[in-house]
Formats: C-alpha cells, sequence, structure tokens
C-alpha cells in the first residue's frame, strides 16, 4: 500500500510503447497484449486491438505475426506466491478491503490473457468469425475490469502489486493449450462460472461495510461474466455437437483430465443456467461428489 496519500490516475499510454506499429492482424495484436509487462500498455493494446478487429481493420492471421508466449508478461510485482499465502482479511475495514480488489484485480488481469491466448493460440482453427469476435469482447471487457479494479484500488491509496498473489490460473491456459475444448471447459465454464457464484455475496458485503463504490464495480463486473461464461457455452456446445457429441457428458471428461480438485458449491443455479450452464454440467463435478 501506499500509505494515505492517493496514486496517481493512469495516464493514458500510447499503444506502440512496447509495441511498435500497429498490429499487423488480430493474432499479432492479441499475442503482443500478452506479452505486454506494462500493465498499462497491455490493456490499451487489448482495447485497441479489439476495436480494429471489431472494425474489420485487420484480418485474423498474417506470416508475421507475433506468436503467444508460453507465459505472459507480468510487472516485477506483485510478489507470487502459494494460494495459502495470499492475504485475506475482514471486508469490514479498509484493508481488508483493499486485500479483496486486489485479489480481483489479479483475477481480472489474468482474464484479460487468458481471453487474449484463446485468440491468438487457436486463431488457425476452424472455427467462425463470430467466435473471434466474441472472445475480443470479453478481452476488451476484462481490461476494463482490471482498470476499474485498479482504479479504485487507487482511491484507497494502494495499486496492484502491493500484496502477494498466486500464479494458479495461468496454469489451466498452459494446461489445455493444445485441445480448444478443454480450454472452454476449463476457463469460461469454470473459472470464469466461479465468478457468478461469489459475487453477488461480496458485492452485498462491500455495500453492508458502506463501501459503495467498490460494490459498483463488481455490480459492472458480474453482469460482463454472465455474457462471458455464455459466450464460453455457446462455443463449448458448438464444437459438441460438431463432433456429435454429448456436451455435458464432454465437459465432464474434460475436465476431470484437465482440472484440479472438484468443483466448490453453493453454485448460483439460476445465473449459471441463463449462461447455458445447466447443472447436468456440474453437478456431478461439485467437491462434494468427486471420487
Amino acid at each position: 500500500m501506499n500509505g494515505g496519500d492517493r496514486a496517481p490516475r493512469r495516464a493514458e499510454p500510447d499503444v506502440d510503447d512496447e509495441a511498435p506499429g500497429h498490429p499487423r492482424s488480430l493474432r499479432d495484436g492479441a499475442a503482443r497484449a500478452i506479452r505486454a509487462a506494462d500493465l498499462d500498455v497491455k490493456t490499451a493494446l487489448t482495447q485497441e486491438t479489439a476495436r480494429r478487429w471489431h472494425g474489420r481493420r485487420i484480418s485474423l492471421r498474417s506470416p508475421l505475426d507475433t506468436l503467444a508466449p508460453d507465459r505472459p508478461g507480468r510487472p516485477a510485482r506483485p510478489e507470487l506466491v502459494p494460494p495459502t499465502k495470499v492475504t485475506r482479511r475482514s471486508l469490514h475495514s479498509q484493508r481488508g478491503r483493499v486485500a479483496l480488489l486486489h485479489a480481483i484485480a489479479h483475477i481480472e488481469l489474468n482474464a484479460v490473457d487468458l481471453a487474449l491466448d484463446i485468440v491468438a493460440r487457436f486463431a488457425a482453427a476452424p472455427m467462425p468469425q463470430s467466435f473471434f469476435d466474441g472472445w475480443m469482447k470479453v478481452a476488451f471487457e476484462e481490461a476494463k475490469h482490471f482498470n476499474l479494479v485498479r482504479d479504485r484500488l487507487r482511491d484507497l491509496g494502494a495499486d496492484y502489486g502491493d500484496m502477494p498473489a498466486h500464479d494458479g490460473l495461468w496454469q489451466a491456459a498452459h494446461d489445455t493449450r493444445n485441445d480448444l475444448a478443454a480450454r472452454l471447459a476449463v476457463v469460461p465454464l469454470i473459472l470464469e462460472a466461479r465468478g457468478l457464484d461469489v459475487t453477488p455475496s461480496l458485492r452485498a458485503k462491500m455495500r453492508e461495510a458502506g463501501d459503495e463504490k467498490s460494490a459498483a464495480v463488481l455490480d459492472i463486473i458480474y453482469e460482463d461474466e454472465k455474457k462471458h461464461v455464455a459466450i464460453g457455452a455457446k462455443w463449448f456446445r458448438f464444437l459438441c455437437a460438431r463432433e456429435g457429441k454429448d456436451a455435458a457428458s464432454s465437459f465432464e471428461k474434460l475436465v476431470r483430465a484437465n482440472f484440479r480438485g472438484g468443483l466448490k458449491p453453493p453454485f448460483n443455479d439460476l445465473a449459471r443456467a441463463a449462461a447455458g450452464l445447466t447443472p447436468t454440467f456440474y453437478r456431478a463435478l461439485s467437491s462434494q461428489n468427486m471420487s
């Protein structure tokens, strides 16, 4: 934390600071954003690449593209530690709320890179253009989320990097780097869907503590998360239908093969179902039912 003084707001970066010239293609822009260690450059390049793609000003691929790295670019801080070492405090203190917001910022930063990676790594997959439209919309919104949470941290005299964070989220990208169906099963349909389960109670606790501004940020994240899970469910079902497979049973097999541990209840069944993720997908995978 930076004491009681409010840290300065982000200046809008020049996306060329770390990546000279405009993205050659969608794959190129996505890969370069993943590689960027400056987080203002990362989020700005993510959103600029999304704008160019949605405006049909860049192609999907080019022969000179930067390719997706094995690991995303990161600043020197935060220190990465095992999940058990991450700070947890009561939300009734400012330090506790800062700790929670820091953890959320870390999740949203990883979500930016995960959305970009599904575009950059699978750009040659035989998928419709609308698949890439959807994931660049996700990447754009995850970058928005990270900046919103980081700005709120700065309002509270802190910044991203002030506290330790864990590195488990990127492991999901590594473990599913060669299988698009597995990536869709694990990232949007497990990791992002988890946000539907926990965010409503977190924002309620923020409001109970009188932190309406932080709760309002969580409102935005929650509404966008519903759309992100829906995009994941849509394309997972698309792949299963194309291969003549049952979506729910395929999901269970892929999760058991590619995800460590069971899924933790309680589940937000209504929000999950609205996003196309019905209980037949995940009930058998609950930590209460996993063998």
